[in-house]
């Protein structure tokens, strides 16, 4: 086990000299925002669509990185992303965030999902907090009223919605086979949001929204008898399929004692805490094979192939595992074993990028774009500023 300065050293200056360049490189000075596409062969299309799930993940990731390392060029990146959210993937007809936009910020898919209202959220909030611009946080609790108000029903949140938030199939959020009325991913993203909404305000009411979906976590989505949490679901949250999601697990794991602990409230730490150190422990004991995190298994059956985003949320998880246990100290050997793997494995070391998107088992890369509606510098950048926030605490 390396010294654990020298474990954050290493992740802040591949933040600072890799994904930070990489990222600022596919700013769109014509039409606004970051371009939607670079494909495996490192070729851009400045044309491909603009998803608004992407484009909100960079503007949080922007305003994060400006709040930890205080470099006003990550500020004026973030102010970039908040132009064009607020300008372009906002719906001023009929409320909400559009799905995704033309490369010149028209809408091109007038889907509103609850997933992307909070991530919008998500980055908002964060930019407020980066910026102190007002307009954000109004933004912010525009969105989250309106996700109270029109994407939710009396079992917890619903899915997708057309453009003037009629509800439609949740084809976007559903898969192996199955269409989802409720996920546990979409659920996991807006309490997310929410404690971020919450971390810069203090509302109250965001406070029992956050406990609501805590009662959700620890009720319908967590499945005490397997020691995992359910991914697909009908209205009233039951489960629709036998599958564990070994990425999902483990970045709740960390995301809820994350909120547990912005949300300061006892009881539901002595509720919770037994499940996020369950699900730590069961992660580290069924998927951590081979240096990293083999995806998911569906009905027993294990797919081997390492993601790039479940290889980030894996160092995270284990780290705040071991950092609420340091007794377990295999939790953070763990996580800088798999930090390990990431540099050897997921980094794509050719020169202008950044991540595979996936490798398979013999860690042969996949040939998948680096850039699209979904790869974006969300996990790894925050794992990365993750990582320097909890070693700097506690060294």
């Amino acid at each position: 086990m390396q010294d654990i300065r020298t474990f954050a050293s290493d992740v802040k200056s591949h933040l600072t000299g890799r994904i930070i360049p990489f990222w600022k490189n596919l700013r769109d000075e014509e039409y606004g925002g970051y371009y939607g596409w670079l494909g495996y062969d490192l070729k851009l299309d400045k044309k491909a669509v603009k998803g608004c799930i992407l484009n909100s993940r960079i503007l949080w990731f922007f305003s994060n990185a400006y709040l930890l390392l205080e470099e006003e060029s990550l500020l004026q990146e973030a102010e970039h992303g908040w132009e064009f959210l607020k300008d372009r993937c906002v719906d001023h007809e009929n409320g909400g965030i559009y799905w995704s936009l033309t490369y010149e910020g028209k809408p091109e898919d007038t889907t509103k999902h609850t997933y992307n209202q909070a991530f919008a959220i998500y980055a908002l909030s964060s930019y407020y907090d980066a910026s102190g611009n007002e307009e954000a946080l109004k933004l912010a609790w525009e969105l989250y009223h309106l996700i109270e108000t029109r994407c939710k029903d009396d079992y917890g949140y619903l899915e997708a919605f057309n453009i003037r938030f009629e509800p439609e199939e949740n084809d976007k959020l559903s898969e192996n086979g199955v269409m989802a009325e409720k996920t546990m991913n979409t659920l996991l993203h807006v309490f997310e949001a929410y404690t971020e909404l919450y971390r810069v305000t203090k509302a109250p009411e965001v406070g029992e929204s956050i406990k609501f979906m805590l009662d959700l976590v620890e009720k319908k989505i967590y499945n005490r008898d397997l020691g995992r949490q359910e991914v697909f679901f009908d209205r009233t949250w039951n489960s629709l399929i036998d599958l564990y999601s070994y990425g999902h697990d483990i970045e709740t794991a960390w995301l809820v004692d994350r909120g547990l602990d912005i949300l300061e409230d006892t009881a539901y730490k002595e509720r919770l805490h037994p499940i996020t150190k369950e699900i730590t422990q069961n992660i580290y004991e069924r998927a951590y094979i081979g240096n990293s995190l083999v995806n998911e298994a569906e009905n027993g059956i294990v797919d081997t192939t390492r993601v790039w985003w479940v290889q980030a949320e894996a160092v995270v998880g284990f780290l705040n595992g071991w950092q609420r246990t340091p007794d377990h100290k295999e939790y953070l050997e763990a996580a800088e074993d798999i930090w390990g793997y990431i540099k050897e494995r997921i980094v794509d070391h050719r020169a202008g990028s950044e991540w595979f998107w996936a490798v398979n088992q013999e860690g042969k890369p996949l040939e998948k774009p680096l850039v699209e509606p979904w790869k974006c510098p969300y996990h790894n950048g925050r794992m990365c500023m993750e990582v320097i926030r909890r070693i700097e605490n506690v060294t």
